[in-house]
């Protein structure tokens, strides 16, 4: 419950974003724009069996801004500090999972895959909504820690910031190896149609610059061919009212308090 008196967070835009189930279509472009830099990257692939446990990351992260979302002040503040401390031990030549550069890349990564998804996917109308949710989304780094004004305070800066990222980063033979890794996920073969749908998409919704520092092939039919599947789906997707297509927020918020109290329990 909030506490009388004390100061509220308004979460109206991101919790509209985050309960929306076709985000997950930037899932991996996201994933790969934070490998893309060498210091995630490293941090990854030393900190994580990525190799025969593919999908924990990317269940953690969908928790943990499944409750900053949905979740009370207090339990935004709470997970914010478990993951604080998982970071402490997150710490290597050149890098540190407390370090608020890279806290705020791979945050930034994950609003830009929610934007790109939004504008140019569902073709929702982007202005406003984008520009609050780039305001709210700062809470993410809040939480984590980072110092104020770390994160690109509106949407005109957060657009520049992922310009110049983009165009900065050196993707390393480590970012590399991850990404072929996570894409791949040997360990889920069963489910090799989703997989290779999924290496499909991602591939088609990266930066051209770090797609080809990546090696992965493309060309101008796998993009028509990309964007009239994403259209269609897209088309036939938006026929279902968004309270049918949305889980409720008690049941989505639930699922991830239990899957964090499992987490927490078998790291003790």
């Amino acid at each position: 419950m909030e506490t009388a008196g004390a100061q509220v967070r308004d979460r109206s835009v991101l919790r509209l974003v985050v309960t929306e189930p076709a985000l997950l279509l930037g899932a991996g472009r996201a994933l790969m724009l934070q490998v893309a830099h060498p210091s995630v990257a490293q941090g990854v692939a030393d900190h994580s069996d990525f190799r025969n446990r593919p999908l924990p990351r990317l269940f953690g992260t969908l928790d943990f801004l499944t409750i900053v979302a949905l979740g009370t002040d207090e339990e935004a503040d709470r997970i914010g500090a478990i993951v604080r401390g998982v970071h402490d031990h997150i710490t290597g030549p050149g890098y540190s999972g407390n370090d608020p550069e890279l806290q705020v890349w791979v945050n930034a990564t994950l609003i830009d895959a929610a934007l790109l998804v939004y504008e140019e996917i569902l073709h929702s109308p982007s202005g406003d909504l984008a520009a609050r949710y780039v305001e709210q989304a700062a809470m993410v780094a809040d939480v984590l820690g980072c110092p104020p004004g770390s994160q690109p305070a509106d949407l005109e800066s957060f657009r520049a910031y992922m310009d110049r990222m983009v165009n900065s980063l050196e993707v390393s033979g480590t970012g590399r190896e991850v990404a072929a890794a996570v894409l791949s996920a040997r360990r889920l073969w069963f489910l090799w149609p989703a997989l290779a749908l999924n290496r499909f998409i991602t591939t088609g919704l990266l930066p051209e610059r770090l797609r080809a520092q990546f090696g992965m092939t493309w060309s101008p039919g796998r993009e028509r061919l990309l964007w009239f599947l994403l259209r269609t789906g897209a088309f036939c997707y938006l026929l279902v009212p968004g309270r049918l297509r949305r889980s409720p927020q008690y049941l989505t918020i639930r699922a991830s308090r239990r899957r964090v109290a499992r987490r927490a329990a078998a790291h003790r």
